[in-house]
């Protein structure tokens, strides 16, 4: 055969090396097999990866603190005697450091690793912790289960919260205050109408008639005055309300736990009203209530900033979600969570969707100060009322049980927030107990009056969220019964103390400020109105120390006057200050009575209280 040789290669196209390159049978398909199973590899190398990630880093939780409601159990099978009375004392203990409830994690270690456990030994576990309960006189009740499937074994694992809450004794339920704030017509009364009748709305605001106070709020459908709910669960977290035609008594004897809604005013003329109760009340957390198809609008950022400058921990309700579409609910979600994040708030919103997200939401937020939870309901549909209900059922209280104890240590100091005229029974005062124990039968003294004077008196009947209480104890919000003590001698921002305290009285103060607003300059001579607790007067800028006049964000410590009457102020009182679209907070720093003053008043006082002797 004659082969062509060239350059480079043959004729024919062959090399030049005379090799013939013909490609052999099968090998194009060897090579696409080769690239298929390099891709298969990549991707199996890939799962295992994943696959070694997860068995590498299992789920933790925080570690458990000795302090606290929040215990951590891996197993509790079959205990000994010895063992089972030792895990009552401690269950004892966790209950009373949250004030009558405790949360179990079921096969979590001490230091939060979720390990779970197999569905028998869960079984026995929740049988033993039931036995406990009953033992200290609580309920239990199972608020989720997890799997936990980290390790990819085929047995399947789980871990268990349990919510435990003591059995209401002597009257001593755990009670949170609960702000309620938004724009007019955001839904509010209509919503509180809702959790507390235990009825739907008609879509025409008929829940809401039963929480108006006046008239004209009926007339017009707005809140203008301060009004107060209740919401109870019983110790194992079910619903009471008014649905059953309980009336509050009922509702107080059959609940371990209660929810006291103040409902305040959405509109701006009514503002101050708003404040007080903010400010007097001392709500424990606020919700804000906004209604979908609106968005933030009139008094909702105003709100918000209230409640943030308060230091009250604040959730969020976006209402009326059946008057628009999923879009417009979710706009407004959004617009929220910008809002949220913005440098002045610096909070973690959080949307509530389910039943363990309102669990989660409930444990983070009493924890944590910038975690916001976001929930979307609608009053006459019910959706995603449930998931308040669980919020609510859950919710721990802020301060503990020895923070209640200091408090209780201290002398007497109620402060009178609302006054009233009950035919057959007298003249009434409502407030809260600041600190101390109050009893039927006690001898206070209640001022300062106009002239500076503190006048005695004796505590009739006590009743509490309108059942008759005999002890009232530090934190707890109640009516007083004064019998024949003149009505015209009292007014909203008095306090009634022990007569140990020896009170004295200020008519000067001086403040850490912040001014948050104003639209010129804020200097020596100018008035505001001044919200300390419930104190509500007006008073007069007497200097600026190291400055001679403040603008919008600046700091200074500044001495106010009050040109009515003196107030009796605590240290470290927290306060803010308006006046048009002035606003400001702070705190007292120094009391600073007039020498003249004080000394006359505390002759008088003296005087009186020897004649008496």
């Amino acid at each position: 055969m004659d082969v062509r040789l060239s350059g480079t290669g043959g004729g024919d196209g062959t090399p030049a090396d005379g090799k013939c390159n013909v490609p052999r049978p099968g090998s194009g398909r060897r090579r696409t097999s080769k690239k298929t199973r390099s891709k298969k590899g990549r991707r199996r190398k890939r799962r295992r990866s994943k696959k070694r990630k997860t068995s590498k880093t299992p789920p933790y939780l925080p570690p458990e603190a000795e302090e606290g409601n929040i215990e951590y159990k891996l197993k509790l099978v079959n205990p000994t005697q010895y063992r089972f009375e030792h895990l009552a004392t401690q269950l004892k203990w966790r209950l009373q450091e949250g004030r009558g409830e405790a949360v179990y994690q079921i096969g979590v270690e001490d230091n939060g690793l979720l390990v779970g456990l197999s569905e028998g030994e869960m079984r026995a576990s929740l049988k033993t912790l039931r036995r406990m309960a009953e033992k200290v006189g609580a309920d239990i009740t199972l608020l989720r289960e997890r799997e936990v499937d980290y390790d990819l074994e085929r047995n399947c694992k789980k871990i268990a919260e349990v919510l435990v809450r003591k059995v209401p004794d002597d009257q001593q339920f755990l009670d949170l205050r609960v702000a309620v704030l938004g724009n007019v017509d955001s839904g509010k009364s209509t919503l509180l109408g809702v959790l507390t009748q235990g009825e739907l709305d008609n879509g025409r605001g008929r829940a809401r008639l039963n929480l108006f106070r006046h008239l004209h709020e009926i007339q017009t459908g707005r809140t203008s005055s301060i009004s107060f709910e209740i919401l109870g669960f019983t110790s194992k977290g079910e619903v009471v309300n008014y649905s059953d035609s309980r009336t509050a008594e009922e509702i107080c004897e059959s609940s371990s736990k209660m929810i006291t809604f103040i409902d305040l005013a959405g509109h701006h003329k009514y503002l101050k009203t708003t404040i007080f109760g903010l400010t007097s009340y001392c709500p424990d957390f606020a919700m804000l209530v906004v209604s979908a198809n609106t968005g933030i609008v009139g008094t909702t950022r105003e709100h918000l900033g209230l409640a943030m400058a308060l230091k009250v921990p604040i959730f969020i309700v976006v209402s009326k979600v059946d008057l628009c579409a999923r879009s417009t609910v979710e706009r407004t979600v959004r617009q929220l969570e910008h809002v949220l994040k913005l440098p002045g708030c610096n909070k973690v919103p959080m949307v509530v969707a389910c039943p363990d997200d309102a669990v989660t939401a409930a444990q983070q937020f009493a924890q944590s100060s910038s975690i916001t939870p976001i929930f979307t309901l609608s009053s006459v549909s019910g959706e995603n009322l449930d998931l308040v209900k669980v919020f609510f059922n859950i919710l721990p209280p802020l301060s503990n049980s020895k923070e209640q104890e200091e408090l209780m240590q201290q002398l007497t100091e109620f402060q009178v927030d609302e006054i009233y005229t009950v035919p057959d029974v007298g003249t009434v005062v409502g407030g809260t107990l600041y600190s101390g124990v109050c009893c039927e039968g006690d001898r206070l003294v209640v001022g300062p009056t106009d002239e500076g004077r503190f006048l005695k008196l004796k505590v009739g009947s006590i009743q509490r969220n309108r059942s008759t209480c005999r002890v009232l104890r530090a934190g707890q919000a109640a009516t007083l019964a004064l019998g024949n003590f003149d009505r015209s001698l009292l007014r909203k921002g008095m306090v009634m103390v022990s007569p140990k305290m020896n009170p004295t009285i200020c008519w000067q103060f001086e403040a850490a400020i912040v001014l948050l607003f104003h639209a010129k300059t804020f200097r020596r001579g100018f008035q505001v109105t001044v919200h300390v607790g419930n104190i509500r007067q007006t008073a007069t800028v007497d200097c600026l120390h190291g400055k001679e006049e403040l603008r919008t964000g600046e700091r200074a410590v500044v001495c106010f006057r009050f040109i009515k009457h003196p107030e009796y102020l605590r240290m470290g009182a927290k306060l803010l200050f308006r006046e048009g679209v002035t606003k400001g907070i702070g705190h007292v720093t120094s009391l600073l009575p007039n020498t003249h003053d004080q000394n006359h008043t505390h002759d008088q006082n003296q005087r009186e209280m020897d004649r008496e002797k």
